[in-house]
């Protein structure tokens, strides 16, 4: 089962859809349970995990979910509307599930955008599920973070990799101190 540490518990969240399988064959060392569990990694198709899942006797156990408040994931079909067409400055993150460091700036940049908020939108989007920005965007590496204004990339707004909250802060006032210049 995971568990998510945080100091502030208004961020937990218990959620059911995701959920963990927890397999409780009678002998779990049976080549038969071995068997199956090497199965539903490496070779068969989903429906026919899903056959084998229902046949054995399963548990279904809630995982705890970070519910991020103040950041907004979008898509492709968002990006014109929330982005692009914002009146105010919009800091956006490239992130995947699957990065390590992504998931090690996710609190600064929740802290960020609720202390930012009235001067900054902050979103997020899935590196996996939007191909096509990422492309269009040249995002090479994860984390990337872009600060747009007036529909533009800032210019030397980019930002690549993990960094910590005093840096984030530093990069952000530089950059709206700069656009509020210009």
């Amino acid at each position: 089962m995971d568990t998510v540490l945080s100091g502030s518990l208004s961020l937990l969240r218990p959620s059911i859809p995701p959920v963990s399988l927890l397999f409780r064959p009678p002998n779990s060392h049976s080549t038969d349970f071995i068997s199956l569990r090497n199965k539903l990694r490496f070779g068969f198709s989903c429906q026919r995990k899903h056959q084998l899942l229902r046949s054995r006797n399963v548990y279904k156990v809630p995982k705890f979910v970070v519910w991020c408040g103040a950041i907004r994931e979008i898509n492709k079909n968002d990006f014109q509307s929330t982005v692009l067409e914002s009146d105010r400055p919009v800091l956006v993150e490239f992130v995947a599930n699957w990065c390590g460091p992504c998931r090690l700036i996710s609190p600064a940049m929740e802290s960020i955008a609720q202390e930012y908020g009235d001067r900054l939108t902050v979103i997020k989007i899935d590196h996996d599920a939007n191909p096509q920005l990422i492309e269009e965007y040249k995002v090479y590496g994860l984390p990337t973070l872009i600060l747009f204004k007036d529909g533009q990339e800032v210019p030397e707004s980019r930002r690549e990799g993990a960094i910590t909250k005093v840096k984030l802060k530093e990069y952000l006032d530089t950059l709206l101190e700069t656009i509020s210049i210009s």
